[in-house]
């Protein structure tokens, strides 16, 4: 019985130090009536105790999220400081960053669409991967990649903010697609929305033109001294290289 005994020990020892990706299955630890510990992969009675678990295969890239159940409710204006910093940071105006966070999740930080945006912004995986934002339902950081993404969408598009928030929601190659916004009612909708939360502004610079300023040509000219000149304005006659 002391040989039996010291065995089982032994090739518990072994399947304990077995590398982590031969384990298969659960692994548990019975100890018997007569003192005798036992593992194996099938629980025998109540007396089992579960040491090692089953390695899962499939692996996905896990968020941190808190349970909706326990989801504090918060005033509405209660991220105003967030929106407000991150705004300035990025140079957008802080009640269009107010609008769109109504509009994705009305200030729910763990909402999850079905199609996978997560927190106050609706962050795609992907988007919230290129942003390197590491926790999509963390406040602070979601509002700073949604923010720094607006402010992208703006300047690809040109500032024209109803195409920018197009592609916000549909994605920025689909609006480039049509050259409008996409024959999609939801993403129809979505501009409307937060048009309307944002006073139904259709250009995001503050002059109120609805022209993008567009910077104005540099000229690389070669003079016949060899002086290189460098100017916004083409001189006839010369070796000019525009920029």
């Amino acid at each position: 019985m002391v040989y039996l005994t010291m065995r089982l020990i032994l090739s518990a020892v072994v399947i304990l130090l077995l590398p982590w990706s031969f384990a298969e299955a659960d692994i548990y630890k019975y100890v018997g009536d007569d003192g005798v510990a036992l593992y194996t992969d099938a629980p025998a009675g109540k007396k089992n105790e579960r040491i090692l678990k089953e390695k899962n295969s499939s692996k996905s890239v896990v968020y941190a999220k808190a349970d909706p159940l326990t989801y504090p409710k918060k005033k509405k204006d209660c991220y105003n400081p967030i929106i407000n910093k991150k705004a300035k940071e990025h140079d957008v105006d802080p009640s269009l960053v107010t609008a769109v966070i109504r509009a994705e999740s009305n200030g729910n930080p763990y909402a999850v669409s079905k199609k996978g945006a997560m927190g106050l912004m609706q962050l795609m995986p992907a988007t919230a991967n290129d942003l390197q934002v590491k926790n999509p339902y963390d406040p602070e950081e979601n509002i700073d990649g949604g923010t720094r993404y607006l402010r992208y969408l703006i300047e690809r598009f040109d500032g024209n903010l109803t195409l920018a928030l197009a592609a916000y929601n549909a994605g920025p190659k689909t609006v480039e697609k049509y050259g409008c916004v996409p024959p999609i009612s939801e993403t129809k909708q979505y501009v409307k929305k937060v048009l309307a939360l944002y006073n139904g502004k259709t250009d995001y610079y503050s002059s109120g033109s609805g022209k993008v300023k567009k910077p104005e040509p540099i000229y690389r000219i070669l003079m016949e001294d060899g002086t290189i000149l460098f100017t916004n304005f083409p001189l006839p006659k010369t070796n000019t290289l525009r920029f």
